[in-house]
């Protein structure tokens, strides 16, 4: 048999990547296209990935970094409680727990599936997706304020729910009864099912093509590139260590501000996170779970030190994490986790803002929203007859950059979905969508301006809507760099035909038909100081609204604004 020389042997191992990587996107697809709930088919809140018989993750869809480290964990899980020997080809299995599978949180639910080639378990393809609800006392199931994992829904560890290519009806049905909106809760179980099913069909017509060696040779040359592009981008940053902290608004439980401390060291090519200062376990749910933790930190890595390294386990080991026990990043169970969004969002801010001082000025970011203001509304539908659960999560601006501005309106760091379309929001549920634009001003000033954030305004149609609000930077903005000013602050109305309420990040209450809630999220941090914005810039900012004429003087000064605007534009 002929030999392969090195350069014939990288040129495989990229080609099978790429079709490792097609393959995890291909279910994606799938799995949205045949998603039932909007929250799946329309939001994208799902990932897929591939992993190997040994656990490690091999290759990830371009969807939600927080959903990795849940399904790399969650094969983990799978291959610690069921020996190899008694995992069947046609197998599927269903999960979710923090503390029994690895998860984030309830509402993520996990299928893997076994791939077998000439009858030997070879691989896992995985899926992961947000469910509208798992149970619980508050609709949506991501309390803010939730005492204990045993409050959020059902808990799964890994169990089987197909056997033989066929669904099992039975745990499907067991764990869709256990929440609200069992039918789509079913929908979506089979839906899952079989995204995997094509995912392991493509696996094994790879493994066809480029035989059962080639491929495994392939993965590991994938997996070790990924650890060497890390250790090299690590090797170009200066020996030394950096620290910054931020701040959650309260643990869900009213507690104060929570601390999030992030440490960097650096030392040749070794790279150490150290989280020892974050605040104590929440009483609320803001808790982080090991799994969330490990994502968030590969992702910020990845998004710093090389967007082109492979999402794989190879970028994971090269990694050094250190927690403290009993933590908000690294809590004892049962605490809650249901909103780990919030945290995982505002710990890679505060990531980003350690390694950050390490980068040179043209590689630094200011602080985005880190945040995800998630709001639940659910209640019956007269029109339909039927119960339903919207969740949401909205974006806000983005950090500037040292060339240009941030971007406005967008979902950031470990949070990747789609806002609804407010078309399908309105024919799906009782809800009307009175406003949905940017939020003037909400950008901190600097050379370059952050991103702004979003307004949405929603009016309940039926009395008894039960409302759910997991939020946070309503007391932190977003901060800027080198002189750039903080972002804007997330505000959640309630307004009544004759009152009006400021929320706070994390409650609950029922509104009656014709009662309005407007979210405002906030906006990136600015960068560089303002003194050095461009005129046109500036000019542009308000031509377009983005910065009010009054918000543009106080930053600017009256003169230079006159000076920066057209003739005949109105200035006083």
């Amino acid at each position: 048999m002929t030999q392969r020389t090195d350069g014939q042997r990288l040129i495989a191992m990229s080609i099978i990547h790429e079709r490792l990587k097609a393959v995890a996107e291909d279910v994606g697809h799938l799995l949205i296209r045949g998603a039932f709930s909007s929250n799946i088919k329309e939001r994208g809140d799902c990932s897929t990935a591939i992993f190997d018989v040994a656990g490690r993750l091999v290759a990830q869809a371009d969807h939600m970094p927080i959903h990795i480290g849940s399904l790399l964990w969650g094969v983990r899980a799978l291959l610690d409680r069921y020996p190899i020997d008694t995992i069947a080809e046609g197998d599927a299995f269903v999960m979710n727990d923090p503390y029994l599978a690895g998860g984030t949180h309830l509402p993520d639910i996990s299928v893997i599936t076994p791939v077998f080639v000439e009858g030997a378990l070879s691989y896992f393809v995985g899926n992961i997706a947000h469910h509208a609800d798992v149970g619980g006392p508050e609709p949506g199931s991501v309390s803010g304020a939730s005492p204990s994992i045993f409050w959020e829904g059902i808990r799964l560890p890994p169990i089987r729910i197909a056997r033989a290519g066929v669904a099992d009806e039975d745990v499907i049905g067991l764990i869709a009864h256990n929440t609200r909106e069992p039918m789509e809760r079913i929908l979506d179980l089979r839906n899952q099912v079989g995204a995997n099913l094509r995912g392991a069909a493509l696996m094994q017509a790879l493994i066809s093509d480029h035989g059962a060696r080639a491929v495994a040779d392939a993965v590991n040359g994938i997996v070790a590139h990924a650890g060497a592009l890390v250790r090299a981008a690590v090797t170009a940053l200066p020996d030394g260590e950096w620290q910054a902290t931020r701040y959650l608004d309260d643990d869900g439980a009213g507690s104060d501000p929570v601390p999030l401390v992030c440490t960097v060291r650096v030392a040749g090519d070794a790279l150490t996170l150290d989280f020892t200062g974050s605040g104590p376990t929440a009483k609320g749910a803001i808790n982080l779970s090991p799994s969330s933790l490990e994502a968030t930190v590969c992702y910020a890595i990845k998004a710093l030190l090389g967007p082109t390294i492979p999402s794989n386990s190879g970028l994971i080991d090269a990694i050094c994490i250190v927690v403290p026990d009993d933590s908000v990043v690294n809590p004892a169970a049962p605490a809650a986790v249901a909103a780990r969004a919030v945290t995982s969002n505002r710990l890679a801010g505060a990531i980003f803002d350690a390694l950050g001082q390490a980068l040179p000025e043209a590689q630094r970011m200011s602080a985005s929203n880190d945040s995800t203001s998630l709001i639940v509304l659910a209640g019956r539908d007269p029109a339909r007859g039927t119960t339903y659960v919207y969740p949401e999560s909205t974006g806000g601006g983005a950090g500037a950059f040292a060339e240009h501005d941030g971007a406005d309106a967008v979902h950031v760091h470990t949070v990747n979905s789609a806002n609804l379309p407010v078309e399908v929001l309105e024919t799906e549920y009782p809800i009307l969508c009175i406003e949905y634009a940017l939020v003037p001003d909400s950008g901190g000033a600097g050379r370059q301006r952050g991103g702004l954030g979003i307004a949405r305004e929603l009016q309940a149609l039926v009395d008894g809507t039960a409302l759910t609000v997991r939020s946070d930077g309503h007391l932190f903005g977003a901060p800027g760099v080198l002189g750039g000013l903080t972002g804007s602050t997330t505000h959640i109305i309630h307004y009544t035909a004759t009152t009006r309420t400021e929320l706070p990040s994390k409650c609950s209450r029922t509104l009656a038909a014709g009662d309005r809630l407007r979210i405002e999220t906030l906006g990136g941090g600015g960068f560089g100081p303002m003194s050095e914005r461009a005129d046109t810039a500036i000019a542009t900012d308000i031509l377009d609204g983005k910065v009010t004429l009054s918000a543009a003087e106080q930053h600017y000064g009256t003169e230079r604004i006159a000076a920066c605007l057209p003739k005949d534009h109105e200035t006083s």
